[in-house]
């Protein structure tokens, strides 16, 4: 379905075209799509803040509650410049990232080698069922009061929300994509005389990265709301403190720029998270390049 505008738009050939003229024709559409693409984002994203920008300077919304992107620019502005009331942006968000990152690579390595393990022992896997299904119903917000409770203000309790963020998302796919596993190249591996092990190496893993690449996209995200949900329940530090305070002031600048903030470290992380995946999926078959 999706290729069908592609196709549609691609020249109509003379026979005796060379297979290089057929290709820069393919390129020179591809690229024009692309830079189709492009336009309309940017000038979506333009239409949004000059609507949002309008209707705040001619008072259609109340700008007390909604703000305006130009005092939410100079909000961030003063941040950078002058600094917060807790102190330097910068540490702030590093704190928060330090929490979110430590309990997004805790959570998405334990993920993957639980959702491994269990999805290639059946056994194993009929007796924690009951009680993963348990945990995993239980509203991550809930656990934020305890683990202050537990383990204090500190960096432990924010990067223990993370962790449980992260980790039942991973577990699932990680899991699953090793259940989805070819059935029939596990019995040929067999047959060579592969041994558990070396089945699992060679054929489930690859077989799953699909599935846990596409849990880590969007677990990172996840980790950083566990982190900034662990700073609103408690903490010195952080943006989440940081939406917190704006909020008990009546700042609606300062907490939509800590969130446009939180939004741009996402989008960075998840660019990194697409690098990686590239180059460490290079096996998998080349998608379609109007699709990257």
């Amino acid at each position: 379905m999706t290729d069908a505008p592609l196709d549609s738009a691609l020249p109509v050939f003379r026979p005796g075209t060379s297979d290089a003229e057929i290709e820069a024709a393919a390129i020179k559409v591809l690229q024009r799509r692309k830079h189709a693409v492009r336009f309309w984002q940017v000038a979506i994203l333009v239409g949004i803040l000059g609507l949002w920008e309008l209707s705040s300077n001619r008072l259609w919304i109340d700008p007390f509650f909604y703000s305006s992107p130009s005092a939410i620019v100079a909000r961030f502005y003063e941040w950078v410049t002058e600094g917060t009331a807790e102190g330097s942006l910068w540490y702030n968000l590093w704190v928060t990232m330090e929490e979110a990152l430590i309990g997004f690579v805790a959570g998405s390595v334990t993920g993957v080698l639980v959702g491994i393990g269990l999805g290639r022992n059946q056994f194993l896997s009929d007796i924690f069922s009951v009680y993963i299904k348990a945990i995993n119903s239980i509203p991550r917000v809930v656990l934020a009061p305890i683990f202050i409770m537990i383990m204090g203000l500190g960096l432990a309790s924010k990067v223990a929300l993370a962790f449980i963020m992260v980790f039942f998302v991973v577990f699932a796919n990680a899991f699953q994509g090793v259940r989805e596993a070819d059935r029939n190249m596990i019995a040929n591996a067999r047959i060579l005389g592969a041994s558990n092990w070396e089945v699992t190496r060679t054929v489930v893993v690859p077989s799953a990265m699909s599935w846990i690449f596409a849990s880590l996209h969007v677990s990172f995200g996840f980790a950083i709301i566990g982190a900034i949900v662990g700073e609103f329940v408690g903490a010195r530090f952080g943006i989440g403190q940081l939406i917190s305070i704006a909020k008990g002031t009546f700042d609606a600048a300062g907490m939509y720029a800590a969130i446009v903030l939180v939004m741009l470290v996402t989008l960075v992380a998840e660019f990194i998270m697409t690098m990686i995946e590239n180059r460490l999926a290079k096996w998998r078959p080349q998608q379609h390049t109007d699709m990257q």
